[in-house]
């Protein structure tokens, strides 16, 4: 008698900090090479492939960080006015003091020699005189401290140091220390090239008619927007047939020129959905079940092309799902493409401001939004379909594999701030 056919067991669900440590370390051993000379003003986003280390000091000189006046602070006696000998503004230069004299001084002035005290002006008391101001006198009339309201020379940067490393990203504060120690252009990184499409007979464009049965391509302006964020460039391929020679065709295009290929939908076992046997042909492909809610599938591998090939990422087809694994798993590897750390944020610690009985025995990410009196609300449906959530939401709570919630409970928040674009 026949033994009846039995299928193999499923493999395990794959945890997401074992997805990511395998994704990073494909991506890492990826790191772009290439870098380009881009004005410093033109920088902002991009990572630094090169120090940026300063030829001078930070003030270049002593300076006064107060409007007021310069002195010796041995010339201070108790009501004594002293008298004006010179002024000097922001961009001037002054003369040594003359012993018993004060210097009227203005914020970011240098301080003349001879003086090591700055008085604001606030404490001090003009004496009425028709004389010239570098001819009239005043009087002291705050407490007094040594060395006050002086900057000193290279108290900010001193002379050689690096005061932006290598695989920075560029903040506006980073390109204002930049230009603040006279770097007119910076090295940086190229940026990653990312091919995109979407596969589904079923995807229609906004602003063509909807046919029965089909639905707009949301996911294509999603995850455009979110690879731009992320730093990189976007080579959009569209929507491609459900057909196996036009997806291998999208397919080699997209590998010509691209470090990764991303697209959405169409990796199942669906007599239509001719994306896995597509890369299959064209490269490699290992299909993984993530124990993650949303965003359970992704398929990971590499096309071929003369010379090497391009990473290969497919995503869930669901709207939030797709969103939900780009910002956890696609964002890292572009990071890290970068040179930059693609380690997950940890996270804001946050009471949760509703109850979750009933926990998946994967690890979830419920959409939330922080509320006025720092609770966490939950959006009220999170399926993977409603788009609105991820709108709605200011972040997402990462929850444990089987962890119900109560209200009041300490819950780790994530705010989508630390996931776009970070």
């Amino acid at each position: 008698m026949a033994e009846p056919n039995t299928l193999p067991p499923k493999p395990p669900l794959m945890p997401l900090d074992e997805a990511l440590a395998r994704l990073v370390d494909v991506a890492g051993a990826r790191r772009i090479a290439e870098s380009q000379s881009l004005p410093t003003a033109s920088a902002l986003g991009r990572v630094l492939a090169a120090p940026v280390v300063s030829s001078l000091d930070v003030p270049p000189a002593d300076n006064s960080s107060m409007d007021g006046y310069a002195l010796r602070f041995a010339d201070l006696a108790p009501g004594a006015p002293l008298p004006v000998s010179q002024r000097i503004a922001a961009g001037a230069v002054g003369t040594a003091l003359e012993p018993g004299t004060v210097a009227r001084i203005f914020t970011g002035a240098p301080i003349p020699p001879g003086a090591d005290t700055v008085v604001m002006q606030e404490q001090c008391e003009p004496l009425a005189t028709d004389a010239p101001e570098e001819r009239a006198r005043v009087r002291v009339t705050g407490t007094v401290e040594p060395g006050q309201w002086i900057r000193r020379r290279g108290e900010d940067v001193q002379r050689g140091s690096t005061v932006l490393a290598a695989g920075t990203r560029l903040t506006p504060q980073a390109l204002g220390l930049a230009a603040s120690v006279g770097a007119a252009s910076l090295q940086v990184v190229r940026r990653p090239r990312v091919a995109l499409f979407s596969t589904g007979d079923e995807l229609v464009m906004p602003g063509d008619p909807l046919p029965p049965g089909a639905i707009y391509n949301s996911n294509r302006f999603t995850l455009r927007a979110l690879i731009e964020a992320a730093g990189c460039e976007v080579d959009d391929l569209g929507i491609v047939p459900d057909q196996l020679d036009a997806t291998r065709q999208a397919l080699r295009r997209a590998a010509l020129g691209n470090d990764l290929i991303i697209t959405s939908g169409g990796v199942s076992v669906g007599e239509e959905d001719h994306l896995k046997p597509a890369v299959q042909a064209e490269g490699r492909l290992d299909l993984w079940q993530m124990a993650i809610k949303p965003g359970k599938p992704l398929a990971f591998g590499a096309v071929r092309r003369e010379g090497g090939e391009a990473l290969f990422m497919g995503l869930p087809g669901n709207p939030v799902s797709s969103f939900v694994t780009f910002v956890l798993v696609v964002a890292p590897v572009l990071r890290a493409l970068q040179g930059l750390p693609a380690a997950l944020p940890r996270g804001l610690p946050l009471p949760a401001g509703f109850d979750w009985p009933k926990p998946d025995k994967r690890r979830e990410f419920l959409r939330v939004r922080l509320n006025e009196q720092g609770e966490l609300t939950l959006f009220a449906n999170q399926s993977s379909g409603v788009l609105t959530s991820a709108v709605w939401a200011d972040g997402l709570v990462d929850n444990p594999p089987g962890q119900a919630i109560v209200r009041g409970d300490t819950v780790r928040f994530l705010p989508l701030a630390w996931l776009v674009g970070a």
